[in-house]
């Protein structure tokens, strides 16, 4: 019972007005307003924070300016297998295997499409039918800034407008096609394992969702708005492994695209296992 009426709130609660009032808060500097709702969620989530390069909770400007803290120098060190596909996000895995029949699997019988996903565009998604996908589900705890799987170059950049239910295992089992409906920022990069694409999925309280070559992306008007980034257009964009592709102010999921036969997940990775940025994901195809 307790279940069914969280997800008939999550249907009838205003999810965009409730997130951009929580991204005003978030965005507040007044001191001892910013200093005691920092300190009340490093400490309600166990938050890290020898990790960070700023320990201090008092030292941050606003809130999202701690949620979206920088790492020491070595703290996520990068897998050194040759080709491996890295987890773009510290969190946990929510599902990873087969794109099947166009379809992605979510949870407990609920699938998505990758068409969907990726903006309703089939030629945007055809390169991934039959390929493999990886969701990563970024806690609130988490560091919450998004890195590059693989070295690639940026192709082209789609805001996905959409609903901002919460995103969780709960809402992942009940709420059907959650990641296709939900705001979104989708990243398609050339690869040396071919086309991939990183999904920045937003969700409930999520205030924004930013990239490393565009700065701000939601909340725009809410219209799906594509950004080409071919070389007739603009200098080639190129971000190498393991470099900083994006971040959550109030984070949510990242989803991972690849094409049929490019990469095998690492053994013993499942539906709820731990990750950190830059462990191994996966390795290439032979």
């Amino acid at each position: 019972m307790k279940d069914r009426l969280f997800i008939l709130s999550q249907y009838l609660l205003p999810h965009h007005l409730l997130s951009r009032l929580i991204g005003c808060a978030a965005e507040c500097r007044v001191g001892w307003f910013k200093n005691r709702l920092i300190g009340w969620f490093a400490q309600q989530y166990q938050v890290n924070m020898s990790e960070a390069q700023v320990e201090d909770l008092t030292a941050f400007a606003h809130f999202n300016d701690f949620f979206t803290r920088a790492l020491k120098d070595g703290a996520r060190p990068l897998d050194t297998a040759p080709g491996s596909v890295l987890s773009p996000a510290d969190g946990a895995v929510s599902q990873l295997g087969k794109i099947e029949q166009g379809r992605i699997f979510q949870a407990k019988g609920h699938s998505f499409s990758v068409i969907e996903l990726l903006g309703g565009d089939s030629q945007r998604a055809a390169p991934f039918m039959g390929g493999d996908f990886a969701t990563v589900y970024l806690s609130p705890k988490d560091y919450h800034r998004v890195h590059m799987p693989l070295t690639g170059t940026l192709k082209e950049m789609v805001y996905v407008p959409g609903r901002l239910f919460s995103v969780n295992q709960t809402t992942a089992e009940n709420v059907p096609e959650l990641f296709a409906r939900n705001e979104r920022v989708v990243c398609l990069f050339d690869t040396e394992r071919g086309p991939m694409a990183v999904v920045l999925v937003g969700a409930m309280i999520v205030a924004s969702i930013e990239t490393v070559w565009a700065g701000l992306i939601t909340p725009p008007k809410r219209a799906l708005k594509t950004f080409r980034y071919d070389e007739a257009a603009r200098a080639p964009i190129v971000l190498e492994k393991g470099a900083e592709l994006g971040r959550f102010k109030l984070g949510s999921t990242a989803v991972v695209l690849f094409g049929p036969e490019q990469v095998q997940w690492a053994e013993g990775l499942a539906a709820n296992s731990p990750v950190k940025m830059g462990q191994r994901l996966g390795l290439p195809r032979s």
